[in-house]
């Protein structure tokens, strides 16, 4: 059995983080020996687990589904997984198209980028309400890649 402290270190979270995830129903409650939590040894995989489905993004709210059982009917834990695949690829693709649109800035050749007619083409599609990713599409008809070469 591992104090709160023994777990805390072992997992490299607070004390107070433990205790909010026991809060919030991702830690099971511990056994209480004269008023002080313990934990079984298995409560460090659990933390791990939490700890790394907060690397992957995932809120604690999602983690809920995603530690349930993955029998049943509801399948609570896929659609979960699938949204946050979503969203990965939506932040992937505008990190992309920003690295291009940086990456362009870098080797355009004017001397004033608001001459440049990629980045003029790119405040248009903004105010009319595309996104980076959106309006470089419209730009160049693909997917952000390559820093496309200014020809004007």
């Amino acid at each position: 059995m591992l104090t709160i402290g023994e777990l805390a270190r072992r997992a490299g979270v607070t004390t107070s983080a433990l205790r909010y995830y026991e809060e919030v129903g991702l830690l099971p409650p511990p056994v209480r020996v004269s008023g002080q939590r313990r934990y079984p040894e298995s409560a460090a995989r659990v933390v791990g687990t939490i700890l790394l489905y907060s690397d992957a993004g995932f809120t604690l709210a999602e983690q809920k589904a995603l530690m349930a059982p993955r029998s049943g009917a509801s399948g609570e834990w896929e659609r979960t997984a699938r949204r946050k695949l979503a969203e990965l690829d939506e932040r992937i693709a505008r990190a992309q198209a920003a690295r291009e649109a940086i990456t362009h800035g870098l080797r355009c050749p004017h001397e004033d980028i608001e001459q440049c007619p990629h980045f003029r083409a790119g405040v248009t599609a903004r105010l009319a309400g595309r996104r980076l990713p959106e309006s470089h599409r419209q730009l160049h008809g693909r997917q952000p890649d390559e820093a496309a070469a200014c020809a004007e």
